[in-house]
């Protein structure tokens, strides 16, 4: 391409930028004044701390979201309240408007006018207010001579008192409180919920999907993976249930969309929701990982792919029922296959282990050291001492049990929240009826009972062949004597008789709840046995050794090595994570590019195959090149770039922006060589997977032709100067003998 030959003159520089950096780090964004700008405003950004994160004005933080409590992250870009996030973030909602007449998750869907956009029932989206540090407050009646039960009772009442007190300054706004540091630090989040949320436009799944299962978690990548929705608001702007007369939300801010597009070495940062890093996490911890835990979930994923695959291909109307929920199985059987292949590759656990060495000398060296981290390492290596006999167990209960079939999961929830019907409060009677009738008409829309069965009967057997007896749910002991071991026989009562089952037995239930009734219901009675059993390997006197064994030692990282700089592991509080654009070599004699063009779709076209399907439309464009002012210098359409910032699950659909806080793309993925990232951070190897936002812009535009869409949006450019691409320090003159 013209411009990156014309830039291989500076080309070293670049280079440099994009590969000596370790850009790791989730960052808390109250923190970025004191820790972070000037390294970032040094690689790249034109703008300060408080324009990122501020209490006294618009800031770029009011234009970042979470969806659904934390499951995804997405941005406003309008001033209507339009929102821009993943394809598969809105995947579920996509397949709950599909069906078999009007198959939106294969053909697409755009809202030509409001009136076309479609609410999306138990959809929320959540605004950080502010953040503050309580940690003072909340460990302030905390000695060191407690045990770990009672620190954990005396913070959580501490806790409770602070969110209580937030909840009466402001009852429209939710507090929370979150441990960081595993226990050493607490901080505050204050949040504005929003719940009318409307669909505004997917592309087909040939495009939001394009590489399936195949190429997930891979690059090069060319998948559209985007979507757009609208918040909705009340006359004030207020969060309100939805109403026609709710009107388009009015941000305090939204972000503007680069057309600029990005080169190797310009600095990114991206804004979102990581949900869980493990970054702390003791070499026993990998060692458990790579031996029981990880091939635990990938063993019963694997047969949980396949009993509602072999559904799906024969039952058109299943396929769509289960598409959503065969993407999710299928994302993190993948992630553990990946993550265990990467912590053997790069010698994680040597790694880990030469570190708490190093801790082990460091703590041994003084007294006063001894008595305050001296437990740490014996603590967590006596955890995974006595849990590596039950940790399969734990696995199955979850993954078998309580989220194997959809019924367990549903009848654990009626189980729960059935209590309420026989109350003697009528208005709380009432709420529970209407909770439960809720619940069933989301389990009912997208629930097969022949594929629930089989589920139900494969993942029990396995269970059952697996797991030690003395490990097993107690209803297990009932289908061995009165069912003679057989889940198929027990499936063939509960199926037929369960009120979980059918909606019209669901709702006599419900209108005349008999506890006798609920009792006996085999449903319920398989899944209240395996939550209990499921909790029960958290309330063993285990995991107070590893709380405890694990905030020590997190406490004594940090005080041994003062100097650096420690974030905090992901908890689905909103982080900043900055870093370049960059190329990197996967392995020996193998180089990829920073970026893959409309080039890789025709490459990849293979329309017997549904991961590598093109729409004949997108062919057509494609093939045309028209792709106008979203061109590259070379006229080419660039689909995907990678970064090396430091992101993990929950940051699906955050933003990616320039230096000047404007849009460039959106991150959708990680890359296999690196899937042991939230583990260990691999700066040589670790990159994050965004759409670029011109390919966005190009099917809202070219493709769908939603030129309403279009117009809402403020595009940017910056001036076509080649030197912009230097690293600061070249581009400005030689000052005070340094460059």
């Amino acid at each position: 391409m013209k411009q990156r030959i014309f830039l291989l003159l500076f080309a070293a520089f670049q280079l440099a930028a994009s590969t000596a950096r370790a850009d790791e780090g989730m960052w808390l964004l109250h923190m970025l004044q004191r820790i972070n700008e000037a390294e970032m405003q040094q690689m790249g950004l034109n703008l300060s701390a408080e324009d990122i994160y501020s209490l006294n004005q618009a800031c770029l933080k009011d234009a970042v979201i979470t969806l659904n409590g934390g499951s995804c992250t997405a941005e406003i870009i309008s001033d209507q309240g339009l929102v821009l996030t993943n394809h598969h973030c809105a995947y579920g909602a996509i397949q709950g408007f599909s069906t078999v007449e009007d198959d939106i998750l294969t053909n697409g869907f755009w809202a030509m006018s409001l009136e076309e956009e479609k609410p999306i029932p138990d959809f929320s989206v959540t605004f950080l207010q502010r953040i503050e540090d309580v940690t003072e407050r909340v460990l302030a009646d905390v000695t060191s001579d407690m045990d770990q039960a009672t620190r954990e009772q005396t913070i959580q009442g501490v806790i409770s008192q602070i969110e209580e007190e937030e909840r009466g300054i402001n009852p429209d706004f939710r507090p929370q409180i979150k441990s960081f540091y595993h226990g050493n630090e607490f901080y505050l989040f204050v949040y504005r919920d929003y719940s009318d949320i409307r669909l505004v436009g997917n592309p087909p799944e040939s495009i939001g999907k394009f590489g399936g299962d195949t190429d997930n978690w891979m690059w090069p990548r060319h998948t559209g993976d985007f979507s757009m929705l609208r918040i909705y608001a009340d006359a004030e702007g207020n969060p309100a249930d939805y109403s026609e007369d709710n009107t388009p939300y009015q941000p305090k801010r939204h972000l503007k969309v680069s057309l600029d597009g990005v080169q190797n070495g310009d600095f990114t940062m991206i804004m979102g929701y990581p949900g869980s890093t493990d970054r702390f996490l003791s070499s026993y911890g990998v060692q458990q990982a790579l031996d029981i835990y990880n091939p635990s979930v990938v063993e019963v994923r694997d047969l949980k792919l396949k009993t509602m695959k072999s559904h799906m291909d024969t039952d058109p109307g299943v396929r769509i029922q289960y598409a959503a929920k065969y993407a999710q199985t299928a994302n993190y059987w993948k992630y553990y296959i990946g993550q265990s292949k990467g912590l053997r590759a790069l010698d994680v656990y040597g790694k880990k282990k030469a570190l708490e060495d190093e801790f082990a000398a460091w703590v041994t060296a003084s007294v006063e050291r001894r008595n305050e981290y001296g437990e740490a390492i014996g603590l967590l290596k006596t955890y995974y001492e006595n849990t590596d006999a039950t940790v399969k167990g734990q696995v199955y209960s979850l993954e078998a049990g309580l989220i194997g079939c959809d019924l367990m999961l549903f009848a654990f929830r009626v189980g729960m929240g059935a209590q309420g019907l026989f109350s003697e409060d009528a208005d709380r009677a009432a709420a529970a009826a209407a909770s439960l009738r809720g619940r069933a008409e989301g389990f009912f829309k997208d629930y097969d009972q022949d594929t629930d069965r089989d589920l139900f009967i494969n993942l029990m057997s396995k269970y059952m062949e697996d797991i030690a007896p003395d490990q097993q749910p107690a209803f297990f002991a009932t289908v061995r004597d009165k069912y003679k071991g057989d889940f198929k026989r027990y499936a063939d009562k509960m199926y037929p008789k369960s009120f979980l089952t059918d909606p019209v037995r669901f709702e006599e239930f419900v209108s005349n709840p008999d506890e006798k009734a609920l009792e006996k219901d085999l449903g319920i009675a398989a899944a209240m046995s395996l939550i209990e059993t499921y909790r029960g390997y958290f309330a063993s006197p285990e995991q107070g050794k590893f709380d405890e064994g694990y905030r020590l030692l997190t406490a004594g990282l940090r005080a041994m090595n003062t100097e650096k700089m420690w974030y905090p592991d992901a908890n689905s509080t909103m982080r900043l994570s900055y870093g370049t654009v960059g190329d990197y070599d996967p392995a020996d004699a193998v180089h990829y590019d920073f970026v893959t063009t409309s080039d890789g779709i025709l490459q990849k076209k293979d329309n017997t195959d549904p991961e590598f399907v093109v729409d004949g439309t997108l062919e057509s464009l494609l093939r045309k090149r028209d792709f106008g002012r979203y061109a590259d210098e070379d006229g080419d359409l660039v689909l995907c770039f990678i970064s090396n910032n430091d992101i993990t699950g929950g940051n699906s659909g955050s933003p990616v922006l320039n230096g000047n806080g404007d849009l460039i793309g959106l991150a959708f993925d990680g890359n296999w060589e690196a899937m042991s990232g939230d583990i260990a951070f691999e700066p040589e190897l670790q990159r994050t997977i965004s759409v670029d936002i011109r390919y966005v812009m190009w099917i809202v535009d070219k493709m769908a032709g939603a030129q309403n869409l279009i117009d809402e949006i403020d595009f940017v450019t910056a001036p076509k100067d080649p030197m912009q691409n230097l690293p600061k320090d070249m581009a400005r003159p030689i000052e005070d003998g340094r460059r």
